[in-house]
């Protein structure tokens, strides 16, 4: 498919969700490709995977810059390489700056294991687990220099249940996270959900009578 957005994904680790974009991008109409795979970890598994499914690869280990600019300005400049019309970050376990944000301002979403505002940071489930929430969940939104504070794009909600541990409920959202970090890159690369004035705008029909509840009523 002609004119779809060029996407480089940012991994960490296993790459998970970076998986479910690739799926997602194989798809008719699907309005991005996913051209690029950059891991800050040598050693991230998902350099494996991208590589089998024929996607370049580049490794930018922080750990040989003495500064977090230092690694960001190598790291734009691999993006610009790669003409990356947008970044997925997918498990990316490095903070950003101000500045390397900004030059990505409206072009950079990240995926986060909670229903943003809630529990920004890590550790997330055991949080959640903590507080008896019964509805736990996960958050697309824009990338900003405010930690998980960037503006919502969507979120997918998963229930809490009696007797679970961070690893099941971590499971339970990840199978959340798959679903909704494609649709999100989808609606921002078609150009339905785009960043204004520090807000995100969205152009797509929404279910007014949309609910869940834990437990099911």
């Amino acid at each position: 498919m002609s004119g779809r957005k060029k996407v480089a994904v940012l991994i960490s680790g296993r790459g998970s969700n970076m998986e479910a974009l690739i799926k997602a991008a194989r798809a008719a109409g699907c309005p991005f490709e996913i051209t690029a795979v950059i891991s800050n970890n040598p050693g991230a598994g998902g350099l494996k995977t991208a590589r089998e499914e024929g996607i370049a690869t580049a490794v930018i280990d922080h750990r040989e810059f003495e500064t977090r600019e230092a690694f960001e300005e190598v790291l734009y400049e691999t993006l610009l390489v790669f003409a990356a019309d947008l970044v997925a970050c997918a498990g990316f376990m490095r903070i950003m700056t101000e500045g390397f944000t900004r030059r990505l301002e409206g072009r950079m979403l990240n995926i986060h294991p909670s229903l943003l505002p809630a529990y920004k940071g890590l550790h997330t489930h055991e949080r959640a687990l903590r507080d008896g929430v019964r509805l736990h969940g996960c958050t697309v939104h824009f990338v900003t220099a405010d930690l998980d504070g960037g503006p919502i794009i969507i979120q997918g909600a998963a229930p809490v249940l009696s007797g679970d541990t961070a690893d099941t409920l971590a499971a339970r959202v990840l199978r959340v996270e798959h679903k909704i970090f494609p649709r999100a890159l989808a609606l921002v690369a078609s150009g339905r959900a785009r960043l204004e004035n520090g807000r995100t705008v969205i152009e797509a029909d929404a279910d007014e009578a949309a609910f869940i509840t834990s437990p099911s009523l």
